[in-house]
């Protein structure tokens, strides 16, 4: 993981946004219908919608976000799911402090 990345992808208030909402997927997400929400993760449909934004935009956003190992996607059928990678997270906060 690059720190540079990381940094990146946490300097977007929307990011930031997805981020805390994948912390607990069943409070902000409605079910649905292929995937569970805390095992398979969230659809990048369902993330576009709550974000209030086209899903190229939403798509862009989790793309960096997976770059920077912060997100896992999953494919199920045609969709792609993605939840938080907690010991990138954990990982990606120690070397910040690290560097600061």
């Amino acid at each position: 993981m690059k720190t540079e990345f990381v940094l990146r992808a946490l300097a977007s208030e929307r990011r930031l946004q997805i981020l805390d909402w994948l912390k607990h997927p069943r409070k902000h997400f409605r079910p649905q219908v292929d995937g569970d929400l805390v095992e398979d993760g969230v659809c990048g449909v369902l993330i576009a919608e709550k974000l209030g934004v086209s899903q190229p935009t939403a798509s862009e956003h989790l793309k960096i976000l997976r770059e920077a190992g912060l997100l896992r996607a999953k494919r199920i059928k045609q969709w792609t799911f993605y939840k938080r990678d907690e010991a990138q997270i954990k990982n990606a906060k120690q070397s910040i402090v690290r560097r600061v």
